[in-house]
């Protein structure tokens, strides 16, 4: 693109002057001298000297800037034809040709007037007046087209002067015109793409998804109009070279004049820049694209973050507010229920977060520019779901040894209730009995048997299997409900002692022996009969 931008610029080109051109008072017919120098032959032009200055030195300007620098070089051979005209035409033709020319001579032959008389006062004439022409290069004076021969190919000369040299000036025109069209076009396109390359280089990445869509959408379609400028380039160039090789298609005897071979040149170097810069600008929009398209997975990546990351502060919140661990074993399950629900309500996020840290990764992977935004933010995901999973099995454990605790809690209570109401079920005068007696202490036995599976247990065990749940409130709980153990155990000693006393003394007349009840653990055996 740069090379195409900085590039000369003619100060003419064939549209310029077009009207001048087809006046046909001077052409480039694409022949060439022996030594390769161009050829401009000023035709026979009835009204040569009426041509303004402006217009000869236009033309003239232009035709010596077509050929390439290395034939320019060489000198150009102007031929002027001058034939049916008079020694003062010709005097004319050699004075502005010699003070206008812009270009570096190196031969000007002149066809000098068929008639006698008027050759006659040329030859004269070129040798009274050669000086005042201030030419530094011969001036060869030619009597027939037939002495041209001598000194230039007759393949090199058109049809007008004796050769066989192909020429029509309408076609060297609109080939003229048709290569400087595509030359602005092909300059033209290079500026676009090299202003729209700019735009892209300074354009800021949106912050939102929205935004960053719309800017994706507009630069793939302005992408998508310059290549079709392109491909349209493109079709032009190969049209226009087909057209100046089209002499050589259609016969294989026919061969491109030099100017037509530079012609082509020229044409290939612009397609050739053509497509340099399609390419260049193909690995640009390439890089720009990805870039956007990264931009637009960023912004993706970034909007769906902060809706995960509110949902999983909300579960947070919520978790947190699970502080109570119960003070009842249905209380206990309630809560635990709860936790469930709010277990089961933090599945969708937490999957929600746990793909989206996948897709940040496979961001990472796949060499996204903002990794350091993207990384942070996968860490902080992964961290949260950890925290909340952790969080709730820690709850479950909390919550399961708060029910196991109760559910003690509960059995000894219920064991002390039972003890209670078994005492108070015996009735005192059943006991006076020495059968009343012992079956009340046959009774009090086996359900103190059932002791060990309702009391709590020693306080070291206790204390180990229930310090994370140990609050206040349990532990005097505890204490309330171990006094109500002692307690009732103390019913039952109380009890058993009177028992035993009731059925010692039913047994002291046959049992003269016998012990005072007071002094023996034992009772009376069941099986000793009771006196009448």
């Amino acid at each position: 693109t740069d090379e195409i931008m900085q590039q000369e610029i003619r100060p003419l080109v064939a549209v310029d002057i077009i009207e001048q051109l087809h006046r046909q008072f001077a052409i480039l017919s694409g022949g060439r001298g022996k030594d390769g120098a161009p050829i401009i032959t000023f035709p026979e032009f009835a009204g040569f000297s009426d041509i303004p200055d402006e217009d000869f030195l236009n033309v003239v300007t232009y035709l010596t800037s077509i050929p390439s620098l290395e034939a320019a070089s060489i000198g150009f051979i102007i031929i002027i034809d001058r034939r049916r005209d008079k020694w003062s035409a010709v005097k004319a033709s050699l004075t502005r040709i010699a003070g206008a020319f812009p270009g570096n001579l190196q031969l000007v032959f002149v066809l000098r007037p068929s008639r006698f008389i008027q050759r006659t006062i040329a030859d004269i004439g070129i040798k009274l007046y050669r000086d005042d022409f201030k030419m530094k290069v011969p001036i060869i004076m030619l009597n027939s087209v037939s002495d041209l021969h001598g000194y230039i190919d007759k393949s090199q000369l058109t049809r007008e002067l004796g050769g066989t040299l192909e020429y029509g000036h309408s076609q060297w025109i609109h080939h003229r015109t048709a290569i400087e069209n595509f030359a602005m076009t092909v300059k033209t396109t290079a500026q676009m793409l090299q202003t729209f390359g700019t735009d892209l280089a300074e354009t800021e990445l949106p912050n939102d998804v929205q935004c960053t869509e719309e800017l994706l959408s507009a630069h793939t379609d302005h992408h998508s109009k310059l290549k079709d400028e392109l491909k349209l380039a493109v079709k032009q160039g190969a049209t226009l070279l087909t057209c100046i090789r089209e002499p050589v298609t259609r016969s294989a005897n026919s061969k491109l004049s030099p100017d037509e071979l530079e012609n082509v040149a020229t044409v290939e170097r612009l397609l050739a820049q053509l497509d340099e810069t399609e390419k260049a600008f193909d690995q640009f929009w390439t890089k720009h694209h990805l870039k956007l398209e990264q931009c637009l997975q960023l912004r993706h990546f970034e909007h769906d973050f902060r809706e995960v990351k509110l949902a999983l502060d909300n579960l947070m919140e919520a978790q947190a507010g699970f502080a109570d661990i119960g003070d009842s074993v249905t209380r206990v399950e309630h809560l635990l229920r709860e936790q469930k629900q709010l277990e089961e309500k933090g599945q969708g996020p937490l999957e929600k977060a746990q793909s989206l840290a996948l897709h940040g990764e496979q961001l990472i992977q796949n060499n996204h520019y903002a990794v350091d935004s993207i990384r942070p933010k996968c860490v902080e995901l992964r961290r949260i779901c950890d925290d909340f999973t952790n969080e709730t099995k820690k709850k479950y454990d909390i919550l399961g040894k708060s029910l196991e605790l109760h559910k003690q809690f509960d059995k000894a209570s219920q064991w002390c209730e039972a003890g209670i109401y078994l005492l108070a079920s015996q009735a005192v005068d059943k006991c006076q009995s020495q059968e009343g007696a012992e079956t009340a202490l046959v009774e009090i036995e086996k359900f103190l048997v059932t002791a060990k599976e309702h009391q709590l247990s020693n306080p070291k065990e206790f204390y180990n299997q229930f310090d994370m749940i140990l609050t206040p409130e349990i532990k005097a709980n505890a204490q309330r409900i171990l006094q109500k153990l002692e307690d009732v155990q103390e019913m039952f000693d109380k009890r058993q002692v009177s028992l035993k006393k009731l059925a010692a003394k039913q047994t002291r007349p046959v049992q003269p022996v016998a012990p005072h009840p007071e002094s023996s653990p034992k009772r009376a055996s069941p099986k000793i009969t009771r006196p009448a």
